[in-house]
């Protein structure tokens, strides 16, 4: 059941490095993170596949240096875009006039109303909107990966600007805002494996108008 993956799946602590994921399950949960929602369709970030050992090495000391960076099978980083510009925008209308036939008017006008919103504000703002969209992504990846039985840690705790100078994410126009290591729990060396769950139960979690 994919409700019983879910309550399976836990910030792992510890990863087992003589243990490797299997590179389909890999690209299944990349696949979920592709699929996920965005605003306006756009996808304003990239997923950065970090299976170099020698990569992840150099990225463990800039993120506290959490271990499931290097004993994980692979590191996920997610990387907003910098800014929205006119022809990342217009690069999304070629692509839906490509899979639905043709460019049509109400297409043409609703993107160009987007970029008349967007292009104008500050660049900051505009990257912060887009790794919001790349925790929605993340969150469908946590979500495939438990569904995989592949145990993964979500990562704020890190250098950005450090992370995307190794990466060379710069000249890109991307920033690191998210990162997720993926691997086999390694039970015997995880203080958090076995424990309970621990979540707010639904009387103090929803609240009803009704």
């Amino acid at each position: 059941m994919f409700y019983e993956k879910l309550d399976w799946r836990y910030a792992t602590k510890a990863m087992d490095p003589t243990r490797t994921v299997p590179a389909d399950k890999i690209e299944r949960i990349i696949e979920a993170a592709r699929l996920a929602p965005t605003s306006s369709g756009l996808q304003p970030f990239k997923v950065i596949l970090v299976t170099n050992p020698d990569l992840r090495a150099r990225i463990a000391p800039v993120a506290w240096n959490q271990k499931q960076i290097v004993d994980g099978t692979a590191l996920l980083v997610f990387a907003a875009w910098d800014n929205y510009t006119a022809e990342r925008i217009d690069a999304f209308v070629d692509l839906t006039a490509q899979a639905r036939g043709g460019l049509t008017d109400s297409l043409t006008a609703y993107y160009d109303k987007l970029k008349a919103g967007y292009l104008p504000r500050d660049p900051q703002v505009n990257h912060d909107h887009a790794a919001r969209q790349a925790y929605i992504a993340m969150s469908f990846a946590l979500m495939a990966a438990a569904e995989e039985e592949v145990d993964a840690t979500p990562m704020e705790g890190f250098d950005p600007a450090a992370v995307d100078a190794i990466l060379g994410l710069g000249e890109l126009g991307l920033k690191s805002v998210l990162l997720l290591p993926l691997g086999y729990r390694d039970a015997g060396k995880d203080w958090l494996h076995g424990r309970a769950k621990v979540r707010r139960p639904r009387a103090d979690f929803v609240i009803d108008r009704t």
